[in-house]
């Protein structure tokens, strides 16, 4: 029941309903100072919410910042991949199709290739309502081997549909293996908080390497400043479901 109820209340608080559902709003009202106060609203909210430089300022604040290759003082034995970053909207089935979160994958090539770990856990099922026998993770793990990563250094986890169950899954694969300071954590910048908290609920905490940023270098021009911009939009729709994400797990205990 968390889980579907998690799905359906990531759409219902995007930005883009606000927004979309007070302009609509305002064309079918009567009343012209409520017709008023309507499409004010709205588009006061879409201006703010397209602001590049507002959005990338929130941004920066909630993202884990990025570890450099170079100041890496150790080396891990695991890293724990997080999936979320694959899609299946087309309908074709013969190769993997990555949304924006593929540095997920790459960089966790990267960091097999430069020798920082040693083996690869690629964790998640099925997190889709429309799509629950297709799992993520041997998709991923595909990905990892066409990259040129030996099938024998990849284990995959296929039963989470989320994040806390990932945390779970992932224990229950590595006790008696591991230990937390031979894992390092991969995902995405804006949603390594939530994960590592999941981790850390169950007292497997460990070090963290967040990658797919939505922020930039902050910047002071124009286009920055003033002209609205469709990529703002989004950063919003996406930190806003993981901060509705975080705040859920908190209240079940997951975090």
């Amino acid at each position: 029941m968390f889980f579907v109820l998690s799905k359906i209340l990531a759409y219902l608080i995007m930005p883009v309903v606000f927004i979309c559902g007070r302009l609509i709003s305002s064309l079918l009202v009567k009343r012209p100072t409520l017709k008023k106060k309507l499409f004010i609203t709205g588009l006061s909210l879409l201006l703010f919410c397209t602001n590049d430089f507002i959005a990338n300022e929130v941004a920066l604040r909630w993202e884990v910042p990025i570890s450099l290759y170079s100041a890496m003082d150790k080396n891990y034995e695991w890293a724990i991949l997080l999936t979320g970053v694959t899609k299946h909207e087309d309908g074709r089935h013969d190769r993997v199709f990555f949304n924006r979160g593929a540095d997920r994958v790459t960089h966790t090539v990267q960091l097999y290739k430069l020798g920082k770990v040693k083996k690869i856990l690629v964790s998640g099922g099925s997190g889709r309502l429309s799509a629950p026998d297709q799992k993520e993770a041997d998709e991923v793990a595909e990905a990892l081997i066409l990259m040129g990563v030996p099938p024998e250094v990849i284990v995959k986890e296929t039963k989470s549909r989320n994040t806390h169950e990932s945390a779970i899954e992932v224990k229950k694969i590595l006790e008696g293996k591991a230990i937390p300071a031979d894992c390092l954590l991969v995902t995405s910048a804006y949603h390594m908080r939530r994960s590592a908290a999941c981790f850390a609920k169950i007292n497997w905490g460990m070090d963290c390497f967040s990658v797919d940023f939505l922020s930039h270098k902050r910047k002071y021009s124009p286009d920055i400043l003033f002209i609205p911009k469709v990529e703002a939009l989004v950063t919003w729709q996406v930190l806003i479901r993981e901060w509705i994400g975080m705040i859920s797990y908190k209240l079940a205990g997951y975090a």
